[in-house]
């Protein structure tokens, strides 16, 4: 590099490290230390690598670039700002309502930002699924139309979050080529020095993982140039370039002091680093013309670079084959077109059963529909998915079926990478009660409005001889909690293609879909003909007394496989008109307007009962504190399900005597 090239980088990067001073002292909140330490890389790559169109943020076939370390906010947005996507304005009102300068960067409010991070660990494990879509589409789509790198930048923090590694080694095994971390290693945390809490020789364990693996000084700009090249350069093998850094780096008088990670610099030692950084110490927010002209000498270039990219995806649209596809991968979800098998009314199916023989139907009608379970393939029912499609990375990049191993959480980070990146449906599945390890990610779904799917079988206590630590009791009311997750409980094989149904054509939304070890009576939606409006509005009445609604003088709702037990319960009662409301989704049903409920539970009938296998507390909305609700408020025990559910009173005659106890 010139020397006048070098002195305007220094210049770039004071501007940037000004911004992240300036930015965090004026809302007296926000991490400087680490995104002081960091400013060089991540403006070495902003400035002289990362591939993008300066006028178009969503360009499909940018180069991706990932915050593991969120709480350096202010350094990606100084960078946004530089790039020409945030106004000032905004650097001015860092986590303050109503900016798009929040704390942690939020891919949906942000242009510019690719991912929320959020809690450590995470970003680096999205940006493996990041590269993971990336490396599909660009065996199926075509090299000349997806062909990108993904970065991501990682702190000691993120690194040490166990889904980091599970994540790495995926990607390892994978060989995800054209992933690119970075990491910040500072030797630095909020408590303290690293020192404290990690003895790991992460050279070491990145090249066990596969990892192509270079060591830097993080402040030197042309070793951190130069590393990006080689990585570049590295086909077969994600590479993280571990640079070592200095907390602060470049302030006055606090390099080095772990303080700095989580608390603004006073107002003194900005401005005394401000000085020595050749900036005014008296302005604030300062962006000189001669940063701003270095930072964007590459415009004319990257624009030039997506406009060819752009005529040339324009010249392959007029190929109708081409078209179809590039639409089904790239198209609103709630256009797709998806035939789901047919189920013989009264064969007994467990739903898991149903959703695997709907998997195997629609996987070759959906080529972009990507995922895989966390070593769960029999019990999942995705073994035949996974043989038909291949396994990624193993069997090609063209492989659909991704091979998890035993890292529930990596997969669920994974797959909100995945869905980030665009152009695939991805899915994660495992055990109903392994969801606890997913759940951070789970809401990062939700946060993120990512249309992920977790297939979560062996839902209650239905599961038998696994025992209490493998039977879920509470998971289902807890996964419901996490606002706009979408829960899905079917009743049968036909409620469960119907609700995957509803999952697949979801824009924003996760789905959890919930489903049973054991069979199930299956429905017949000629007789119960409100069956495929009623799941997407997400309760619906399944059953109706003879006399018709204002014959009604009880109504039992119930989900998933309580709900054939709510019908066999239902016949023992003769004496009463009973209704039977089936609510695969709770979070559907209280979506829709206070006439359709008021419609489907009819408020005025006081008699009422709800029955789930699992926490009774949510179903008192709909029963009320004088209802009867028949739930699990303790564990399980091992033992065959039919021993079980005699125990636990989850029996026709069970039911219908507690029934008749209560409304006698």
């Amino acid at each position: 590099m010139s020397q006048d090239t070098l002195k305007n980088g220094q210049l770039v990067v004071n501007t940037v490290k000004g911004l992240v001073m300036d930015g965090t002292r004026k809302a007296n909140s926000g991490h400087p230390g680490g995104a002081m330490s960091s400013a060089d890389f991540a403006t070495t790559l902003f400035k002289d690598f990362l591939n993008y169109d300066p006028e178009d943020p969503t360009w499909f076939n940018r180069d991706r670039f990932v915050l593991s370390a969120g709480h350096e906010s202010m350094l990606l947005y100084s960078l946004l700002h530089l790039q020409g996507l945030l106004p000032l304005e905004e650097l001015e009102r860092f986590r303050q309502w109503g900016s798009k300068t929040p704390g942690h960067p939020e891919v949906h409010l942000t242009p510019g930002v690719e991912a929320t991070a959020g809690p450590l660990g995470q970003g680096f494990s999205q940006s493996v699924g990041m590269a993971a879509a990336e490396a599909f589409l660009n065996e199926t789509l075509g090299a000349d139309v997806v062909d990108h790198f993904t970065y991501v930048l990682v702190s000691d923090g993120d690194i040490q979050e166990p889904v980091s590694l599970g994540s790495a080694i995926l990607a390892g095994r994978w060989g995800l080529g054209k992933l690119i971390a970075f990491y910040d290693s500072n030797k630095v945390q909020i408590a303290g020095a690293c020192s404290r809490v990690d003895c790991t020789n992460y050279v070491q364990a990145f090249e066990s993982f596969g990892w192509h693996v270079q060591e830097v000084d993080g402040h030197d700009r042309e070793a951190i140039a130069e590393a990006l090249k080689r990585a570049q350069m590295e086909a077969t093998r994600p590479s993280i370039i571990i640079g070592h850094t200095i907390m602060a780096q470049g302030s006055a008088g606090r390099e080095g002091d772990h303080e700095t990670h989580g608390s603004p610099l006073p107002p003194e030692e900005i401005a005394a680093t401000k000085s020595k950084m050749g900036l005014d110490p008296e302005q604030f927010f300062q962006v000189p013309a001669a940063a701003l002209a270095e930072f964007r000498a590459r415009f004319d270039g990257l624009r030039a670079n997506a406009d060819e990219w752009k005529a040339n995806l324009k010249a392959k649209l007029a190929d109708k084959d081409f078209a179809a596809k590039w639409n089904l991968f790239t198209g609103p979800r709630s256009a797709l077109q998806v035939e789901m098998p047919s189920f013989a009314p009264g064969e007994k199916v467990a739903t898991r059963k149903a959703w695997g023989a709907c998997l195997n139907q629609i996987m070759d009608q959906l080529p972009q529909l990507v995922g895989g379970s966390a070593d769960l393939d029999p019990s999942n029912q995705t073994v035949k998915f996974r043989d038909h499609v291949g396994c990624f990375g193993v069997d090609g990049f063209g492989s659909r079926n991704l091979s998890f191993g035993v890292r529930e959480f990596p997969m669920a980070a994974i797959v909100n990478g995945l869905a980030l990146h665009g152009g695939v449906i991805p899915f994660g599945a495992t055990f109903l009660t392994f969801s606890d390890y997913c759940r951070n990610a789970i809401r990062m779904s939700a946060l993120q409005e990512l249309p992920a799917l977790y297939v979560f079988t062996h839902d209650s206590f239905y599961l038998g001889e696994d025992g209490p630590t493998h039977q879920p009791i509470e998971h289902l009311s807890s996964l419901r909690l996490i606002p706009d997750v979408i829960d899905l409980r079917p009743a049968d094989a036909v409620e469960t293609a119907l609700c995957l149904d509803v999952a697949l054509r979801q824009e924003k939304h996760p789905c959890c879909l919930f489903l049973t070890r054991q069979g199930l009576p299956t429905l017949d939606p000629a007789v119960h003909t409100g069956m495929a409006e009623g799941v997407k509005k997400g309760g619906y009445v399944l059953v109706d007394p003879e006399g018709g609604p204002d014959a009604v003088d009880m109504v039992i709702v119930a989900t998933g496989s309580e709900v054939s037990l709510a019908m066999a319960a239902a016949k023992q009662l003769p004496q009463h008109k009973i209704r039977i409301v089936s609510m695969p989704s709770v979070t559907l049903f209280e979506r829709q307007s206070k006439e359709y409920k008021d419609s489907v539970l009819l408020p005025k009938v006081a008699k009422r009962v709800a029955v789930e296998a699992g926490r009774p507390e949510l179903w008192y909305r709909y029963v009320g504190m004088d209802g009867l609700i028949k739930g699990i408020d303790h564990f399980g025990h091992s033992a065959p399900y039919q021993k079980l559910e005699e125990e636990y009173g989850f029996t026709p005659d069970a039911l219908a005597k507690l029934i008749q106890e209560k409304y006698s």
